[in-house]
């Protein structure tokens, strides 16, 4: 079976539960996905679905994708992704992955690109200490030593300093499916999952 479903992240709010707790969730709105292409073992030397979601217009499709769909017999998508499954043979071009899938399933593995952050120090990038505030202190937020001198006279790989933050690809794993809607294909998480609001998620059963 396909164990992952691509949508956008629409935002977060929270919801009551049946023993009347508040919780925190994430809005993941994941429209069906469309299987474009099946890949084998004996074609491409392993098992994968390609799947396909959002809509765009055909005259927005350059040609050499256009015709990959039409090779596939499928409309244009947006986007397209790839996910490995264990017999690709038993699906074809054409089938759908929706939220219904996710319906008996606990937890979630959420992926996502984090937000970005620029160019960062390394108090908030690494969670540096930094110098104290006042009485002379001329060192605050400067990350101080790099290296040693002579020995070995370079610094060392891996050395975590200042530079640019955010833009990973982060997973967030086992968060509790709290909700779905089927007729708005809606999945509620609980908690937070990486990236901003409209962001590509992918969720995949933990």
């Amino acid at each position: 079976m396909i164990n992952a479903i691509y949508g956008k992240k629409v935002g977060m709010t929270q919801v009551w539960t049946e023993d009347d707790r508040v919780v925190a969730v994430t809005v993941i709105q994941a429209e069906p996905n469309k299987v474009c292409q099946v890949k084998t073992t004996e074609t491409d030397g392993y098992e994968a679905v390609q799947l396909g979601f959002g809509a765009i217009k055909a005259k927005k499709v350059n040609k050499p994708m256009a015709g990959h769909f039409a090779k596939q017999g499928v409309e244009p998508t947006r986007y397209l992704r790839e996910v490995r499954v264990e017999n690709a043979s038993e699906y074809k071009p054409g089938d759908e992955q929706t939220v219904a899938a996710f319906a008996d399933v606990k937890k979630v593995d959420v992926t996502g690109v984090s937000k970005g952050k620029g160019f960062q120090g390394v108090i908030r990038r690494h969670g540096f200490g930094g110098g104290p505030g006042g009485h002379g202190s001329h060192f605050h937020r400067a990350p101080g030593s790099i290296g040693m001198c002579a020995t070995p006279s370079r610094v060392l790989k891996g050395m975590r300093m200042a530079g640019h933050m955010g833009c990973d690809t982060v997973t967030v794993k086992n968060l509790d499916i709290v909700r779905i809607d089927e007729d708005q294909n809606l999945i509620l998480v609980k908690g937070a999952v990486p990236g901003g609001k409209n962001a590509l998620v992918r969720v995949r059963m933990a």
